[in-house]
């Protein structure tokens, strides 16, 4: 595993993360934004305590294991292109932690990523944090799960974020609530 100093990690505060998106996009996961760690490595929900990947395999969205803490290699993103899923962010800076953000971060960033879905056509979105759904797109009352209207002709969805610092989510639940989806996407 990769290891960073608290300093080394800094020093990627406010880079960008490319997108990860191939030609035939099923299903788009969204982040929040990239951390540190992410920025560091250049792999989305990288972090060594984050339940992403893990939650994919249990899932079976993925068939092979990704160390993201590592680094993806271009073997792994080949692999999520391959079967047509991507990744995105909210908002593009990373920080150290999402409660950086501002609202109008999130808003903007809301209205970026429909940019984003109305170019890609993706068959479903997926937003990871349904606190970060809330505040992007003005819908406090959101709950997880399909959302009632179609977000830039794509089935829109509300997963649970897979950070750490989500506690009382673990692998098992984060993999059946990204299964939905994925399901929904034909991948499954």
């Amino acid at each position: 595993m990769a290891r960073f100093t608290r300093e080394e990690l800094e020093s990627f505060r406010d880079t960008e993360v490319p997108d990860l998106l191939g030609p035939d996009l099923r299903l788009l996961f969204v982040g929040i934004n990239p951390g540190l760690w992410t920025a560091a490595t250049r792999t989305h929900f990288a972090h060594p305590v984050n339940r992403f990947y893990p939650a994919l395999l249990r899932a079976g969205i993925l068939d092979h294991p990704v160390s993201p803490s590592d680094g993806m290699t271009d073997e792994d993103r080949d692999r999520l292109r391959a079967r047509g899923i991507g990744i995105t962010n909210l908002v593009r800076r990373a920080t150290a932690r999402a409660a950086e953000l501002t609202r109008e971060e999130l808003r903007l960033g809301g209205e970026q990523l429909r940019r984003l879905v109305e170019r890609e056509h993706p068959r479903v979105v997926a937003v990871a944090g349904i606190t970060a759904y809330r505040t992007a797109f003005g819908v406090p009352r959101a709950v997880l799960g399909p959302q009632p209207e179609p977000f830039a002709g794509a089935e829109l969805w509300v997963v649970p974020n897979p950070s750490g610092l989500n506690a009382h989510e673990t692998v098992d639940s984060l993999a059946a609530a990204y299964a939905a989806p994925a399901r929904a996407a034909g991948l499954l």
